[in-house]
C-alpha cells in the first residue's frame, strides 16, 4: 500500500507559500503557540514576495557577523571578543500582533511524526505531540487503515533529509524492546541498503540522531511489531558524489554552476517597520533538505529499490522435508516449515507483547472439514532437531498447533504429529500467519524410505 503524503496540507502550503527548507512540517490546523488566545497570528512573512522565507540582516557595529571579502553573499561569524559589522535578525517577518515578538506563532503546530501512540509524551516533553495520540485526523486515518490491515508486515516512511536508514527505538529506555532476532533482520536489511543508497548510513533513532516520542515508525514497530524503517532522503555528499566539507567553494559551485542561482536570493535592501533599513536574502526554501529536482529520479529510484528489498524479505513460508514412520495404525509424521526470507513470520516484539494472532499449523484428514477438530491427530509437539527423540508437547488441541514465535527469518520449525489412519490416507497440513501467505500441503501416509 502506498500513500503519497501523510501531511498533504502541510506539503501544499510549503509549495504555495513562503517557507524555509525546514518549515511547514506540521499540518495547517491552528495552534496557539504563544498562548495569547489567538492562533497562528504571527508567523513568518514573505516580505520580498519571492516565495521563500529567507534571512534578515542589519548593520550593527556591535554585531557578531561580517560579510566575506571574497563573496558578499556569505556571512562569517566572528570570534569573541572581536566584533562584527552585521547582526542576524532571524527569518523574514514583522510583529503582526503587536506583542513585541516576531514570528512566534506561525501556521499549524502539531507534528505529524509525534502524534502516534507508542511512547507518546505531552507537548511539554515532546514538542508538536498534539493533545493526545491520534488527536490529528491525518495520523488517525493512517492508523485506522493499518489496524484494519493486519497483513502489513513491513513499513517504510520517506522523510528528509540526511541520508539515513533509521529504525527505532526513539528513546534509550526502550532499547530492550528490540530483541536479538528482530535486530538481526533489521541490521541485515539496512546493511544491504547502505550499499544501494550511496552516502546513507544505518542508524538507531535515539542513539545516532535524537530522542523521538510518539514517532510513526516507533508505533508501527514497537506498538504493532511491524518491521519499520524511516528513509531520510538526500545527503549533501551526493552534490559531487564524494565526501567533503561544507566549504564556501563547494557551495558556490553547487549554487552557481549546477543550480544556476535558483537556490539563492541575492540580498536586497528592505525598509522594516521595526529595524529600518535591513537586508533580506540568502538561501531559499529549495536550498537544503529537498532533493535537487534534476537528481530526483535517481534518489526516488534508489529509495524505492531499498523499499522493494525490504518487501522482498517479508516472510515467505513453505513446507520442507517430511518423514513418516508407522507402528500399527499409529503413524508419526514429522514435518518442516521453512522461511526463506530475513523477516520472521512473527516478530519478537509481537510475540513478547502478544500483538495480533499467533501462527497456526493444522493437521486434518482429507475428508475432515477445514477448521474442525481432527479425530485423527492423537498428539503433536515441537522438535529442536530432526534426530530428537522427545518432543515439546502441545497440551491442548494437538491438531491445531499455535506458534507464538512463528517461523524465524532464514529458519525453520519442525513438528511431529501422531495420527491414526491406514496406509494411503491423505493428511492435509495448513500453515497460516497474519504476516505471510497461507501454505498448504497434502501428505500420504506411507513410510519414508530410510537412507
Amino acid at each position: 500500500y502506498m500513500m503519497c503524503s501523510q501531511n498533504p496540507d502541510g506539503r501544499d502550503y510549503w509549495f504555495k507559500a513562503g517557507n524555509t527548507p525546514s518549515s511547514s512540517r506540521s499540518n495547517q490546523r491552528p495552534v496557539d503557540d504563544d498562548q495569547d488566545g489567538t492562533a497562528d497570528e504571527d508567523g513568518p512573512d514573505d516580505l520580498d514576495g519571492d516565495g521563500s522565507i529567507t534571512s534578515m540582516w542589519m548593520e550593527d557595529s556591535e554585531g557578531d557577523w561580517n560579510r566575506s571579502e571574497t563573496d558578499a553573499r556569505v556571512f562569517v561569524r566572528v570570534t569573541p571578543p572581536l566584533k562584527g559589522k552585521w547582526r542576524r535578525l532571524g527569518s523574514e517577518g514583522i510583529d503582526n500582533d503587536g506583542d513585541g515578538d516576531i514570528n512566534e506563532d506561525g501556521p499549524g503546530g502539531d507534528d505529524m511524526n509525534r502524534n502516534w501512540p507508542s511512547d507518546w509524551q505531552p507537548n511539554f516533553v515532546q514538542g508538536g505531540a498534539g493533545l493526545f495520540p491520534f488527536s490529528n485526523p491525518e495520523p488517525r486515518a493512517v492508523g485506522k487503515f493499518i489496524l484494519e490491515h493486519p497483513n502489513i508486515a513491513g513499513v517504510q516512511s520517506y522523510h528528509n533529509s540526511g541520508g539515513m536508514i533509521l529504525r527505532g527505538p526513539g528513546a534509550s529506555y526502550r532499547e530492550n524492546v528490540y530483541g536479538g532476532e528482530d535486530r538481526a533482520a533489521y541490521d541485515e536489511i539496512a546493511r544491504i541498503g547502505e550499499q544501494m543508497l550511496p552516502y546513507y548510513k544505518s542508524m538507531v533513532i535515539y542513539r545516532d540522531l535524537y530522542t523521538v516520542h510518539g514517532g510513526f515508525v516507533n508505533w508501527t514497530a514497537e506498538g504493532l511489531g511491524i518491521f519499520s524503517f524511516t528513509n531520510e532522503m538526500w545527503n549533501d555528499n551526493k552534490y559531487f558524489y564524494r565526501e567533503g566539507g561544507d566549504d564556501a567553494e563547494r557551495n558556490n559551485i553547487w549554487r552557481d554552476r549546477l543550480n544556476f542561482g535558483q537556490v539563492f536570493k541575492d540580498y536586497a535592501e528592505y525598509n522594516h517597520p521595526r529595524y529600518g533599513k535591513i537586508l533580506i536574502g540568502g538561501p531559499n526554501k529549495w536550498s537544503a533538505r529537498v532533493t535537487p529536482t534534476f537528481m530526483l529520479e535517481e534518489e526516488c529510484h534508489r529509495n524505492f529499490a531499498f523499499t522493494m528489498l525490504h518487501a522482498d524479505n517479508m516472510p515467505l513460508l513453505s513446507f520442507g522435508r517430511t518423514d513418516i514412520a508407522r507402528a500399527g495404525n499409529l503413524w508419526t509424521v514429522t514435518i518442516e516449515v521453512k522461511n526463506e526470507k530475513l523477516i520472521p513470520s512473527r516478530s519478537g516484539i509481537a510475540r513478547s507483547n502478544r500483538i495480533g494472532s499467533v501462527d497456526l499449523l493444522t493437521c486434518r484428514g482429507s475428508s475432515e472439514r477445514a477448521g474442525s477438530a481432527s479425530k485423527k491427530v492423537i498428539a503433536a509437539g515441537l522438535l529442536s532437531r530432526w534426530d530428537d527423540k522427545q518432543i515439546d508437547p502441545v497440551l491442548h488441541e494437538p491438531w491445531r498447533v499455535q506458534l507464538a514465535g512463528g517461523v524465524p527469518g532464514k529458519g525453520r520449525r519442525i513438528y511431529r504429529f501422531y495420527v491414526t489412519g491406514s496406509e494411503g490416507d491423505d493428511l492435509v497440513f495448513t500453515y497460516t500467519s497474519q504476516k505471510a501467505k497461507t501454505v498448504e500441503t497434502t501428505v500420504k501416509l506411507k513410510e519414508t524410505a530410510k537412507p
